[in-house]
C-alpha cells in the first residue's frame, strides 16, 4: 500500500489532538492552521478552505507513502465515506479512530481548555447542539476501515 490516513473522529474535547500527537505522521489540524493565520476558529468559510487544502495535501502525502493524521473530527458518515473511498481507490490504508467520550466529560475537558489563555471558548450549549448533528460511526461502519494494529 502507498501510505496511511488516520481519521480521528470525535466532538470537541474528545482528545483528537492528544491522540494525533502520539501517532507518527503528518498532522492535519485546521484549528492550528487557523490560529497561525490569525483567523477566527468560528469562520466556517475559512475552515472549509483550510480543510480542502489539507485534504489535497493529505492525498498527495498518502500517495507518496506517508502517514497522515486528520484531526477534522469527521462528524458525518458522508465525509468518512469519501475519505475511505478515495483511499481504497488509491491503495492507501485508512483507519478510523472514534473517540467516544461521555458528554459530561467533554464539558469538563472544555471547561479546562476554555480557561487557558488564547483558547476559544466553547459553551456547553454549543457542545449540546453539536451532539445533535454529529453522526457517530456504527460498528458496521468501523468494520469498513483498516485496523490500527
Amino acid at each position: 500500500m502507498a501510505g496511511r490516513v488516520v481519521l480521528l473522529c470525535g466532538l470537541a474535547g474528545a482528545g483528537k489532538t492528544t491522540v494525533a500527537k502520539t501517532i507518527d505522521g503528518v498532522r492535519m489540524s485546521p484549528d492550528e492552521w487557523m490560529r497561525v493565520l490569525g483567523v477566527s476558529l468560528w469562520d466556517p468559510s475559512m475552515r472549509e478552505r483550510i480543510e480542502a487544502l489539507q485534504w489535497s495535501l493529505t492525498q498527495e502525502l498518502a500517495a507518496r507513502g506517508e502517514t497522515v493524521v486528520v484531526e477534522w473530527g469527521v462528524w458525518s458518515r458522508r465525509e468518512r465515506d469519501e475519505v475511505r473511498e478515495w483511499c481504497r481507490a488509491n491503495d492507501v490504508a485508512v483507519e478510523l479512530r472514534y473517540l467516544d467520550v461521555p458528554f459530561d466529560e467533554l464539558v469538563r475537558r472544555l471547561e479546562l481548555r476554555n480557561a487557558q489563555p488564547g483558547e476559544v471558548t466553547i459553551a456547553p450549549e454549543v457542545l449540546r447542539y453539536w451532539t445533535t448533528i454529529f453522526e457517530a460511526p456504527t460498528p458496521e461502519e468501523m468494520a469498513l476501515f483498516d485496523s490500527n494494529e
